[in-house]
């Protein structure tokens, strides 16, 4: 019998292609503020769900009634510029806390969003340089904003729920996604330095954030862990050391980088999920690859 995974944020952006990833692998209950439509016709394997997941009874009646073996929290306000913050705030902490402790009490093991902004050098008032570079999962947190503190704090959910239930969570960290033939970061990348540095001009494709969380949910983890989910080179196409100096004026004391390797490492990934993104600006820019319907014919 096919496992169900729930997905929240299932129809936004990059939760559509994690839920066509998932889809036959997995009984895909897809769920997100709004229904399709009852006269739109479900594909294979995947089922709408409108839920708030701002709203814990409605987030509890929804994994009481499909049990699911896994949950993916993928629903979020993914950046604090257009929303207030206590908007941004509220929403990301409120859901994950009500979606994790839910899954949490059903016994479901959970993948959910996390972020690269947890470390604070997105979104600060001045752009602070990372404390080593590359930057791994144990790299200090001190985000400034809305968004990255509820990342911060969902993470600290994440760790709440695993004591007390026993379950898994990886939290996964995306670097700025991008989406195959639409590599917004090709932009940032001509103009000045600026505009890259809050993430040190890393990125990820979506369907190697798809095919992490994969395997994440199919890894046996023994409670919490985070990951990054980053392209293995930045999108400058310049050695990622001499960005680095060229905007700060100085590298870390420990600074191991080679070529335009990314600032963010994938190492653990590799070697907790036998994971590697296999996406690169270089080919994926202008390729040409139609987002993914989760509806049927």
């Amino acid at each position: 019998m096919t496992e169900t995974v729930v997905v929240t944020g299932g129809r936004g952006r990059s939760g559509r292609w994690i839920c066509d990833h998932l889809a036959g692998e997995y009984h895909v209950v897809c769920v997100d503020l709004d229904h399709p439509g009852w006269e739109v016709p479900e594909r294979d394997h995947v089922e709408f769900k409108a839920v708030d997941v701002t709203d814990g009874a409605e987030v509890r009646d929804l994994l009481a009634e499909y049990a699911p073996e896994a949950v993916v929290h993928w629903a979020a306000i993914p950046a604090p510029e257009r929303h207030a913050g206590t908007r941004v705030f509220d929403t990301n902490v409120s859901g994950a806390y009500n979606v994790l402790d839910a899954a949490g009490r059903v016994g479901a093991d959970v993948v959910w969003a996390s972020s690269e902004s947890a470390y604070g050098l997105a979104f600060a008032e001045e752009t602070p340089l990372p404390a080593y570079l590359p930057i791994d999962e144990d790299h200090p947190m001190a985000p400034e904003d809305p968004y990255g503190t509820s990342k911060v704090a969902g993470e600290e959910i994440a760790k709440m729920v695993v004591r007390r239930d026993g379950v898994d969570v990886a939290s996964i960290r995306p670097s700025w996604i991008q989406y195959p033939g639409e590599y917004t970061c090709r932009d940032v990348a001509e103009g000045d330095l600026a505009g890259g540095a809050g993430n040190c001009w890393s990125y990820v494709d979506v369907r190697d954030v798809a095919s992490l969380v994969a395997a994440a949910l199919e890894a046996d983890l023994g409670g919490h862990e985070a990951f990054h989910a980053a392209a293995a080179d930045n999108y400058v196409g310049r050695p990622t050391a001499d960005l680095v100096e060229e905007f700060w004026g100085e590298l870390p004391a420990e600074c191991e980088l080679d070529g335009d390797q990314s600032a963010l490492s994938t190492a653990k990934a590799q070697g907790l999920l036998a994971w590697e993104p296999t996406h690169s600006w270089r080919e994926a820019a202008d390729a040409d690859v139609p987002a993914p319907s989760l509806l049927g014919e």
